[in-house]
This record gives structure tokens, sequence and C-alpha cells, in this order.
């Protein structure tokens, strides 16, 4: 998703092998979220570049630009972590999908401009950690976004970039892992039944 565009791309650094070794492997104070955090979203999953999926093995969602407002909150781009869930709306068909499709789900967020592939517009695109049966354009997605994993980077090669994802899904996974973060998944904001 879009979410503004600029004259002034600021400058990413480029990641380095000794920065991947040094990355924390939790993330987030361990009484909780912290001030901005929790961030809610909702919207319906709209198309995007095609690429995470494709060119990543990385599918994300992304959410249109009134959706994302709540996130004017935070001043960083990079990669943030949390919990969504993806349901069909009552019109939609759901013939292959199934109700571990519509559990809460934890997701990794990347918000900036994608420097590796030269972006010329601010994006924030959301993956959820998941294999879902079938796409989901036009299903609602709901979004509670709990902390900062690390700052937008370069990257030398794609297979870089792939690295420093996977490293991102586990750390999000081992850091909604602590209590204070796995009660948002019960969240009321999630709606408690799907539309199947």
């Amino acid at each position: 998703m879009q979410i503004q565009s600029s004259h002034a791309i600021p400058h990413a650094p480029v990641q380095t092998v000794s920065f991947r070794k040094s990355r924390p492997q939790i993330v987030g104070s361990p009484a909780g979220p912290e001030p901005p955090f929790p961030i809610h979203l909702v919207g319906r999953v709209q198309r995007g570049f095609g690429r995470g999926g494709k060119d990543l093995g990385c599918p994300t969602a992304n959410l249109p630009d009134e959706s994302i407002a709540p996130l004017s909150s935070v001043a960083r781009t990079g990669v943030y972590y949390g919990w969504a869930q993806v349901t069909p709306l009552p019109h939609q068909p759901t013939t292959t999908w199934t109700k571990v499709d519509s559990q809460v789900l934890p997701m990794v967020m990347s918000m900036g401009w994608n420097p590796f592939y030269h972006n010329q517009k601010l994006t924030c695109e959301i993956h959820v950690i998941h294999e879902f049966s079938s796409d989901f354009y036009g299903y609602e997605l709901r979004a509670i976004v709990l902390g900062y994993i690390r700052p937008e980077l370069d990257y030398t090669s794609r297979e870089a970039l792939i690295a420093d994802i996977e490293t991102d899904k586990q750390v999000a996974l081992n850091s909604l892992a602590r209590p204070e973060y796995q009660k948002y998944s019960l969240d009321p904001f999630f709606p408690l039944h799907s539309h199947m």
C-alpha cells in the first residue's frame, strides 16, 4: 500500500554480514508493548507490486491508504511485528478457505521505500506467517502492530534480503511467544467468528 510520496527518499544503510550476525532474536520489552504500540489497522486487501510471493517467497497483503492512518504515529521506516487476521466478507466465495486461514496469526510488516527495488513511494506491506489455502484479495485484514524489529536496509543481493526476511519472521515469532504479547491475539479487535 502506498502511504505517501516524497521528493527526497531517505538513504537506507546497506545490510552487512556483521549486522545479520549481531541481530537480536527477540525484541520489545518483556513487560509488553510500549507507546506508540499497540497500533490497530483494518482494511480490505488490495493488489500490490506482486513481488513478495514471486520474487522473495514472502507474499504480502496491502491495505488501502486510508486504512493505515494510525501508522502516522510511527516515525521510523523498518520492520514491525504483531498479530493479524484475514476474513472473507459475507458475499465472497470461501470454497477453499479454511477455519485455520481465518485464525489470528503472527505477522511481520514492512514500512518504507524498499530501496532494493528503488521504490518512489513509501509503502506498507504485511506478511501473515501462514500458508493460506487461496488468495485473499478483497478480504478484510485486521492487524495489531506491537513492536519494531529493525530499520529499513538496502541489500547487495536478493539472497541477503531473503535471509533477513526469514530472520525477521523468526524474531517476530520469538517476540510474540511471550505472555504479554500473546494476549493481543485474543484482543476483541479481532472478530471471534469468521464469516464462513
